[in-house]
C-alpha cells in the first residue's frame, strides 16, 4: 500500500486533498502530519476517524529529527504546511518565516535522507508579485510583495536547490486563489459569506478592483494528483482556472446569490503593498499533464456558499471579532 505523507493536512487545502485522494485512490494510505496551529481543524477530517487508511501525527515540521523518522519509510510527500494569510504576515512576519521557510527547509532536509519518489511543494501565484496586463509563466521572475509571498518564494528556491544539489524529486505547484468547503473564516470568500449571513458589514479594501484568479479547491487537488503521477522532477507548474475577477465583483456575486443587499459592503483603507492583479499562464500543466478545471466559477461559488450555510456548526465556534476584523493587518497576531 502506497503511503503519502501530507503536511498541514488539517488545514483547508490539505484536508480537501486528503479526502479527495482517498476517494480517488482507495487503496492508498495517508499519514497526516500537522502542528495543529490556529488554521488546523480536526473537524475537517472527522469522517476519517475510523478509517484504517488514515493516520494522524501531531508534529511541527521544524522538528527535523522526528520528521526524518516519519519519512524514512515514505515514498511520497505533499507539503501544504504553511501560514497563508497575507494580512497576518504584515502584522507578524516572523511566524511566516518560521513556518513557511524554515519549516520547508527542515522538511527538505528530512526528505533527502529518505528514499522518496516525489516531493510536492505547494506554492502560490503570489511569489510572482503583481502584473498589469500579462500572465506569469513558470519562467517569470519571482517578485514577492508581502512577508507571506516572500517566505513562500524562499521555500520554492530551497526546494529547487535540493533537487539540483541532492537529486530530491521535487515538483512545485504554484496555484491561484483557492476557495471551497472547509476554508478558514479569515479568508476572503468564507469571510464574506459569514458576514453576510450575520448581516454584518463586509469590508472591501480600497477600490475593491484588485483582481484574483479563483480556483475551486477540488480542482487544485486534481492537479496535485496528476503531479504525483506524471509531474516531472525539478519542474514548476502554474495552476489557474481562468476566473480573473475583481474582489468587488466576487462579493457582489455572493450577495446576489444569498439575496443580501449590496449596502452591506463597507469600504476600508487598503492594506500595505496590496498587489493589484495576479494572473498565471497554466498552459504547461494543461498540455504536459492533461489537467483542466471541472467546475465553472459560479457553479463552484454557489456550491461553496451552500456548504457554509449548511454547516454553521462547523464555522460558528470559530467566529470572533479578530477573525472577522475589517483591517486584520492591524491586529497583533503575534499575541495569538
Amino acid at each position: 500500500m502506497n503511503t503519502v505523507l501530507v503536511t498541514g493536512g488539517l488545514g483547508f487545502i490539505g484536508s480537501n486533498f486528503i479526502l479527495n485522494y482517498l476517494e480517488s485512490t482507495p487503496e492508498s494510505h495517508i499519514l497526516n502530519v500537522d502542528s495543529m496551529s490556529y488554521g488546523s481543524n480536526p473537524l475537517n477530517l472527522v469522517s476519517l476517524t475510523n478509517d484504517s487508511r488514515y493516520e494522524f501525527v501531531k508534529c511541527d515540521i521544524r522538528d527535523t529529527e522526528k520528521v526524518t523518522q516519519l519519512i524514512s519509510s515514505i515514498e511520497t510527500v505533499v507539503n501544504f504546511a504553511a501560514e497563508t494569510h497575507v494580512d497576518r504576515s504584515i502584522s507578524d512576519p516572523v511566524s511566516f518565516l518560521q513556518s513557511n521557510t524554515i519549516g520547508t527547509f527542515s522538511l527538505l532536509e528530512a526528505a533527502r535522507k529518505g528514499n522518496l519518489s516525489k516531493f510536492i511543494q505547494v506554492s502560490t501565484d503570489e511569489v510572482y508579485g503583481s502584473t498589469e496586463s500579462t500572465s506569469f509563466t513558470e519562467e517569470s521572475e519571482l517578485n514577492p510583495s508581502s512577508p507571506y509571498s516572500a517566505s513562500k518564494a524562499a521555500a520554492d528556491l530551497l526546494a529547487l536547490s535540493h533537487h539540483k544539489t541532492y537529486g530530491l524529486p521535487v515538483v512545485i505547484l504554484r496555484c491561484t486563489n483557492n476557495f471551497g468547503p472547509l476554508q478558514f473564516l479569515e479568508k476572503f470568500i468564507p469571510k464574506t459569506i459569514i458576514l453576510a449571513t450575520l448581516n454584518r458589514r463586509i469590508p472591501i479594501y480600497g477600490s475593491g478592483l484588485q483582481v484574483r484568479d479563483w480556483i475551486y479547491v477540488r480542482d487544485f487537488c486534481s492537479a496535485i494528483n496528476l503531479a504525483l503521477i506524471r509531474g516531472s522532477n525539478g519542474r514548476v507548474y502554474n495552476v489557474s482556472a481562468g476566473n480573473e475577477l475583481p474582489n468587488l465583483e466576487v462579493v457582489n456575486r455572493i450577495l446576489n446569490y444569498m439575496k443580501k443587499p449590496s449596502n452591506l459592503i463597507k469600504r476600508v483603507e487598503d492594506r500595505p503593498a496590496h498587489d493589484a492583479r495576479y494572473s498565471l499562464n497554466s498552459q504547461r500543466i494543461r498540455e504536459e499533464l492533461g489537467w483542466a478545471p471541472s467546475l465553472k466559477f459560479n457553479e463552484a461559488l454557489h456550491a461553496t456558499v451552500d456548504w457554509y450555510l449548511a454547516n454553521e456548526a462547523w464555522w460558528n465556534p470559530l467566529v470572533n471579532d479578530r477573525i472577522l476584523s475589517p483591517t486584520p493587518w492591524k491586529e497583533n497576531w503575534s499575541q495569538g
